[in-house]
């Protein structure tokens, strides 16, 4: 079975039962497929893509410079954060999130899992931007 097949195979899908085989059965090809990271596409075929260059919006800007203070005060290192956004995340995540989308829900889950603030503050202040940034739309 050709690796990219293999793979396609081997992703979750909710209505097909998920049967793994026990470690010591796994081959080669099985343990490639298995452990490939959603961000790892380097030789696989894809359809082409038109780049063009963008002027990058005032969110990403303030994204980066909020994860690179971040990384000033000590929070995390780059490593870190690419192991976080680029290879924890499912495939469904990594493709669906912008870029610096995934740079922010890294930074959430940092800042949650390392104690910085608790979920709860996060999702308080997450609601709170949102009904500012609704009274702005509706004034406008």
């Amino acid at each position: 079975m050709r690796h990219l097949d293999l793979v396609g195979y081997l992703q979750p899908a909710l209505h097909v039962p998920q049967h793994a085989p026990a470690p010591d059965q796994v081959d080669n090809e099985h343990f490639r497929a298995y452990t490939r990271s959603s961000h790892d596409v380097g030789g696989e075929y894809d359809v082409p893509i038109h780049y063009s260059e963008k002027q990058e919006e005032k969110w990403e800007l303030n994204t980066f410079a909020t994860c690179e203070c971040l990384a000033w005060r000590g929070v995390w290192n780059a490593e870190e954060r690419r192991r976080r956004q680029n290879v924890d995340v499912g495939q469904t995540i990594y493709l669906g999130l912008p870029y610096y989308g995934r740079w922010l829900m890294t930074a959430a889950l940092i800042m949650v899992d390392k104690q910085y603030v608790r979920l709860t503050e996060l999702i308080d202040k997450i609601e709170e931007v949102k009904q500012r940034h609704n009274k702005q739309g509706k004034a406008t």
